[in-house]
């Protein structure tokens, strides 16, 4: 049975026309969101900006539990 699903999957890909191009928009996508737009857009701010992970931890744990400071907040 596992046979007859791959092979009826393989067959599928192999008569493609259309499809074979829509994947390879899709892979080329996916490899520019993650490979290009990663490394460009979100750097790793933590390994450039703290030398150790005792830094970096306490550097998270004081912005996580920092209460946000909304100047237009009333207070009662």
């Amino acid at each position: 049975m596992l046979k007859e699903i791959l092979s009826f999957y393989i067959d599928g890909f192999r008569s493609m026309k259309t499809g074979r191009k829509l994947w390879a928009i899709i892979f080329i996508k996916l490899f520019i969101m993650f490979a290009i737009l990663k490394v460009y857009f979100f750097p790793n701010y933590l390994n450039t900006n703290f030398s150790n992970d005792e830094e970096r931890a306490e550097h998270v744990i004081e912005n996580i539990t920092q209460l946000p400071q909304n100047k237009n907040q009333r207070r009662l």
